[in-house]
């Protein structure tokens, strides 16, 4: 069965997991987690099928004027001309294939929004992640809504206010076929990140979709 078809199969009864929606209350923020929105078959083939079939790739990105590898795979796809850029890296988007128009439906089906791309991060091990950073580009507008769905290896996710130093850092675990949703003024006053670990993990794949202005 297709990814497309999955969608079909289920659009009238909804979800076949039972989905648990966590609303943080962190000041400046508007973060929803929601556990199992996707189901753990749609999980295991999904990511299957991301693996083998995006278009991965290591890129140098500059940080404080020097070139480091970013210590994960990458990949952008989304609507023609929708360009994104951040640290110094300028990223042009690959045509969406099936399983991601899948996922992207599946989400803007949730939170009544169109989104324009996606990008994608493989964590291959615990050595993989994410620094401390917001997503305030320009180009995605004054108050980002950001998508951020996870598949394979459970990882921990952070959280930090930029500017109040009382607010202690939040910690949450981003599981298979969760959805995590930004919204409102969470990027300019916080900021997240995926940290390394030495535990032996397994690979994990994060989509973050996102509006492009």
């Amino acid at each position: 069965m297709t990814m497309m078809n999955l969608f079909e199969s289920e659009n009238s009864q909804n979800f076949t997991s039972s989905p648990k929606t966590t609303k943080y209350d962190l000041p400046d923020a508007d973060v929803t987690l929601i556990e199992n929105f996707f189901t753990t078959q749609e999980s295991s083939d999904l990511i299957t099928n991301l693996i083998n079939d995006i278009a991965w790739q290591q890129h140098a990105i500059t940080i404080f004027g020097k070139k480091i590898n970013q210590p994960r795979l990458t990949a952008f796809y989304g609507d023609q001309n929708k360009i994104y850029s951040y640290s110094r890296l300028v990223m042009n988007p690959m045509p969406w294939n099936e399983d991601l128009l899948f996922i992207k439906s599946r989400i803007e089906s949730y939170i009544n929004i169109k989104f324009t791309s996606v990008l994608l991060n493989y964590y291959r091990n615990g050595n993989d992640s994410m620094g401390w950073h917001a997503d305030d580009e320009k180009e995605l507008g004054i108050n980002p809504v950001i998508g951020s769905v996870s598949f394979g290896q459970t990882r921990t996710f952070q959280l930090k206010h930029i500017k109040r130093k009382d607010i202690k850092k939040v910690d949450m675990s981003l599981s298979n076929g969760s959805l995590l949703l930004m919204k409102g003024t969470t990027q300019h006053f916080w900021q997240h990140q995926i940290p390394k670990t030495s535990k032996f993990l397994d690979a994990r794949i994060n989509l973050t979709f996102r509006v492009i202005q």
